[in-house]
């Protein structure tokens, strides 16, 4: 942002609902808030920054990179007691608010011994303060701490170091100027400082780490799409016509919201030329539609979990691999960075399974985060023993294979439910309703009757909205369908069509399936 921000200063960097923000007045904003900060709580610590899209959010992450200290993103829709517990599990000395946040919230705070940075300091200080600058050697220091949810409902803290994101925005680069995700970084800038580069993921949610890297580490503007304007779709897709958006960063679910609107197409973003997508599986269904839509557009996909720096793997989807149907390949691993499929249960030391044997994906290399903030667990971080290389790992509780050299992922290992004596796995039931003629998307759900698990229901979103008033309704003919590829005990008692536009989204914008449980 620094080096952006002097050639030349009044260029776009960032762009919201609220209006364009210059690098010359981003620059401004994060060493007022920077001096602000060093100013209320000297140190290297954490700094836990409040807020979703508001136009105070990237100045307070500026802010946090340029002393060389991580930020801890919170989201307006984390729950005040959850936000405090975050800050104390990450040791946050100060706090910036870039929302008005509930008395709760602050009050909590100052309890936890987090100062709120109400404001900057006085304003035109000019150069950033020089103690805690990022250095040379920093690579081991965090520069973000993003938490996720636990399995004992902790939240758990992921420090990522600087060394990571490093190697993570050297390679997205590539990927994002259409090269090969395999082959080393060529010199100089990968993506052209023209670029507008969307970030649909709030900053709690590490996706917009790769909007991030992608827009303000190479000079080009971040394009800010965030939950009020997914609400009221009309302000969205006019505010998608006038971005001059060139690279696309979302999930495949905020995709699919998209392409439920029939205008969604390249006169809508006639300089659009690559789709990246993380986060979730992306159905087949929806990668077809968006390059009939977007002809000169690439679709590529990526895989990685929050514990690995957002991406380990990309790939450019072929027809000749949409042809394949789901699940679609992730890819290949960034260079330097080690994807294997080890046995179930991971075995992370074992010799890696051949192709074609589904197992769990494991990760290693510079792209590793962690391990876990105290007190939670170790997780699946793993040491691999001297005679395997002795290095760090991290078993995903992904299932994958490989096929002709490109990973696959197959789903959690952990969505396996036991109905009426048989092992399912909910993952393979939605393989086979997002194979049905018509349908986009599709989740499957265990329904209990007083605690005993009774039966399953299909929900489905088609491929194109009110397909099934137009077509009367289709689940018979699903339902036969299924029939062919799985057993009598696997199939749904229910099959629920659910329109494009209802199809609940998280605030991550991956599928919501607590909102579909409740749609039952």
């Amino acid at each position: 942002m620094e080096r952006w921000a002097s050639v030349p200063p009044g260029r776009a960097a960032v762009v919201g609902p609220w209006g364009t923000m210059t690098y010359a007045q981003l620059r401004r904003r994060a060493r007022d808030l920077a001096w602000g900060i060093a100013e209320a709580r000297p140190g290297p610590g954490p700094v836990l920054v409040y807020g979703h899209q508001e136009e105070g959010v990237v100045p307070a992450l500026c802010a946090c990179w340029s002393l060389g200290r991580p930020y801890v993103p919170v989201d307006v829709s984390c729950p005040p007691l959850r936000a405090v517990e975050i800050a104390r599990r990450a040791g946050a000395g100060a706090a910036l608010l870039a929302a008005e946040a509930p008395a709760e919230l602050a009050s909590g705070l100052a309890a936890a011994g987090a100062v709120v940075v109400a404001g900057a300091a006085p304003a035109g200080r000019g150069r950033l303060p020089g103690a805690g600058r990022p250095g040379a050697g920093d690579g081991a220091q965090p520069a973000y701490v993003m938490f996720t949810s636990g399995s004992t409902g902790q939240p758990k803290g992921v420090p990522v170091p600087r060394s990571a994101v490093r190697h993570f925005a050297a390679w997205i680069g590539e990927v994002a100027a259409g090269r090969d995700p395999g082959a080393p970084p060529v010199p100089g800038p990968a993506a052209a400082p023209a670029d507008v580069v969307l970030c649909q993921a709030p900053f709690s949610f590490d996706l917009s780490v790769m909007s991030l890297c992608l827009a303000l580490g190479r000079g080009g503007t971040l394009f800010l799409v965030g939950r009020r304007e997914v609400a009221d779709p009309p302000a969205l897709f006019s505010a998608l016509r006038s971005s001059g958006l060139t690279v696309w960063v979302s999930t495949p679910s905020f995709a699919r919201f998209c392409l439920a609107e029939p205008s969604f197409a390249e006169p809508m973003l006639p300089r659009l030329r690559r789709f990246l997508f993380c986060g979730e599986a992306l159905p087949a269904a929806t990668a077809r539609r968006l390059l009939e839509r977007f002809p000169r557009a690439e679709v590529w996909n990526t895989y990685g979990p929050t514990e690995a720096t957002v991406a380990v793997t990309a790939v450019r989807l072929t027809p000749a691999l949409l042809a394949g149907g789901d699940p679609l390949p992730v890819g290949r691993p960034a260079p330097g960075v080690r994807v294997w499929v080890a046995p179930e249960p991971g075995d992370a030391a074992a010799d890696p399974l051949p192709e074609g044997e589904p197992g769990e994906i494991v990760i290693a290399g510079p792209q590793l985060a962690g391990p876990y903030l105290a007190p939670a667990a170790s997780g699946g971080f793993v040491r691999l023993p001297a005679a395997a290389g002795g290095e760090r790992a991290y078993r995903s509780g992904d299932a994958g294979v490989v096929r002709a050299g490109l990973l696959y992922c197959l789903g959690r290992l952990d969505r396996q439910v036991k109905l009426h004596g048989y092992r399912l796995e909910l993952e393979e039931i939605e393989h086979h309703l997002r194979r049905l003629p018509g349908v986009g998307d599709a989740a499957a759900l265990l329904v209990s009757r007083r605690g005993i698990p009774d039966h399953l229901v299909a929900l489905v979103s088609p491929e194109a909205p009110a397909t099934a008033a137009a077509q009367g309704d289709p689940s018979p003919a699903w339902r036969a369908e299924l029939a062919r590829h799985l057993p009598s005990y696997a199939l749904p008692r229910l099959i629920r069509v659910v329109e494009p536009r209802d199809w609940p989204l998280t605030a991550n914008g991956k599928v919501d399936r607590a909102a579909l449980e409740r749609m039952l």
